[in-house]
């Protein structure tokens, strides 16, 4: 249990606290869909999302370096969203954490 006490050099608690808000792993399976998402379409695939939140979310995310944000100099602006290649290897530890929520959500809902 030594490991997880240092606060600022346990992996797990620095990793994980990276991606455990409510929207981030819903964000991250949205982009793994497409090469390239819009933010209109995120807020409508999670349309209990507000757009600020929304915003902060994808610039953690970026910030961590899980997606890049691309900008084109159209009138409108127009800007994508997608996967880094590190953001692309985390779908497959989440893609098992889905399998498992599905699995067992019915269990877990009753209680």
């Amino acid at each position: 249990m030594k490991k997880f006490t240092d606060i600022d050099s346990c992996p797990v608690r620095n990793v994980i606290a990276r991606f455990s808000g409510k929207w981030t792993i819903l964000v991250l399976c949205i982009l793994a869909e497409n090469e390239y998402t819009r933010f209109n379409e995120i807020g409508k695939a999670i349309p209990d999302v507000s757009p600020k939140v929304l915003t902060e979310t994808l610039r953690n995310l970026e910030a961590d370096g899980l997606i890049v944000r691309k900008l084109y100099a159209e009138i409108p602006p127009r800007v994508e969203y997608s996967l880094t290649d590190i953001g692309k290897s985390l779908i497959p530890v989440l893609g098992n954490l889905i399998g498992w929520a599905l699995e067992n959500f019915d269990a877990i809902a009753r209680r």
